[in-house]
């Protein structure tokens, strides 16, 4: 049995002999046993995390980039050292098949790498002034300062490295850190802030409370707090950026990804990923693809490869080896698709391939002729359904992807370099996925939306601007 406690000034809290801190029961989503139990935080609780952080960081900011990268590494290096371990706990506790656990827990650790090598020269640059006369005895500095306390708060489906991605930055930069994991996988994310403060992590600089939202939202509201970083649902989102008008917001939000499969493309490959870019991990991912259009000529072609695909999709247990869709994070949110399904369906939908829930399992889903007005048409399912349609002309495909109110990532399957570029050109989204399926994702890359889909981007470098602002020196040298 897991247990995982929060932590607080460098304390933790909530162990199996606490009676006086609540646990939380967390149960394995696949199987419905209980895994393991995480401790409660309440308001005070996390009052006292933003306190500590407050308190944590005038030494931390002013640290030496040696002594931040050393802790970044050490992180790093515990994960790779913890590998199995870690993996197996994210599986059973989101579901997540063994190959995209692995994935992750590997991606945790470059994360934290990519970080301290960045330290070596990122916040620092001169600037010439000498261009203009009056700028001929000066010298010029820029210099990148961390903003203090940045409340994190992490969604269930990639509780380690969507954690990684603001912890990361945040403490390479000077900032200190209040996590918040979700309460539907608070157990990876409390394991991550152990191994960290374990690492060496000063006490104070990094907090983790499992509370309920509703209790983040207010309390990110505290002067002391100076940024949150929110990745989770658009409207949880977009409601806490309304209430934070005065304040530093970052946000990941949902997405309705979109891949175009043109005529020159090979259709083969095209279908093995797109099914497993809409199908893997249960499509629980923001950038998973859930329509994808075909260019006309070659769409009774390409359907046959993608009901294949569809077909032979492993679905089922996570720890199974070679399991591409698991199960949906808990049995409510597999009612959700299942009605979605039905409702396209029942406007006029055809099912190409698919069949019924069983608990939280929905199996591999592909419709087509889907009604632009069903929420599968125009909505984020975050679930194993696919729909597929075709278009005549290129550009008629770019006006589909731009209808819809979201836009993180799009794939474009296609040699022609001439509609890459006009793709590039043209589609509102944060990326755009030449010749592959757009739930890819590098770290290094700068990552986000556009529209409902938030603002701000991830990305290490691109977080660590989001959480610095720049400050200028200059010093008259004659």
């Amino acid at each position: 049995m897991i247990e995982a406690q929060n932590l607080i000034a460098g304390h933790f809290f909530g162990g199996a002999c606490n009676q006086s801190v609540g646990k939380q029961p967390v149960v394995a989503p696949y199987t419905g046993h209980t895994l393991g139990f995480a401790s409660e935080g309440g308001r005070e609780d996390l009052q006292s995390a933003i306190d500590a952080a407050h308190e944590a960081f005038p030494a931390w900011s002013r640290s030496p980039r040696h002594e931040r990268q050393g802790l970044l590494r050490r992180v790093a290096s515990a994960v790779r050292m913890r590998e199995e371990e870690l993996v197996r706990l994210l599986s059973q506790e989101v579901g997540k098949p063994l190959a995209w656990s692995q994935g992750e827990v590997a991606r945790l650790a470059i994360t934290f790498d990519l970080a301290a090598d960045l330290l070596s020269g990122y916040g620092l640059e001169a600037l010439p002034v000498d261009f203009d006369p009056r700028g001929a005895d000066y010298r010029c500095t820029v210099e990148r300062f961390p903003l203090g306390v940045i409340l994190c708060i992490v969604p269930y489906n990639w509780p380690f490295n969507l954690a990684a991605h603001k912890l990361a930055p945040a403490l390479a930069t000077g900032n200190t850190v209040v996590l918040k994991p979700s309460q539907q996988a608070p157990l990876s994310t409390l394991t991550l802030a152990k191994i960290v403060h374990e690492a060496g992590c000063p006490p104070g600089v990094l907090n983790a409370v499992n509370v309920p939202g509703r209790i983040a939202g207010e309390l990110a509201a505290d002067p002391k707090v100076k940024m949150v970083s929110f990745t989770g649902s658009p409207a949880v989102g977009w409601a806490l950026k309304k209430s934070l008008s005065d304040k530093r917001v970052s946000l990941e939000l949902g997405g309705n990804a979109s891949a175009i499969v043109c005529a020159d493309a090979d259709l083969d490959e095209a279908a093995e990923r797109i099914a497993l870019g809409a199908y893997g991990y249960a499509g629980q991912v923001c950038i998973a693809v859930q329509h994808v259009l075909v260019e006309a000529a070659v769409y009774p072609a390409f359907c046959e490869r993608l009901i294949r695909a569809t077909e032979r999709c492993p679905a089922g247990d996570p720890l199974a080896t070679g399991t591409v869709c698991g199960p949906l994070i808990d049995e409510d949110a597999a009612r959700k698709i299942e009605s979605w399904i039905d409702e396209a369906i029942q406007a006029g939908a055809r099912r190409l391939a698919g069949g019924e829930r069983r608990g939280a399992l929905v199996p591999p889903t592909l419709l087509e002729e889907v009604p632009g007005h069903t929420r599968l048409a125009c909505q984020e399912v975050f679930g194993p359904v696919l729909t597929v349609a075709p278009f005549e002309r290129f550009s008629e495909a770019l006006e589909r992807v731009n209808r819809s109110e979201y836009g993180i990532h799009c794939g474009v399957f296609t040699r022609d370099l001439r509609l890459a570029e006009e793709a590039f050109r043209t589609l509102e989204v944060g990326g755009v996925i030449v010749g592959d399926y757009p739930t890819l994702r590098f770290d290094n890359m700068p990552y986000g939306g556009v529209k409902k889909s938030g603002f701000g981007r991830e990305g290490v470098r691109y977080a660590m601007d989001e959480m610095t602002e720049p400050k200028t020196l200059l010093v008259k040298v004659r």
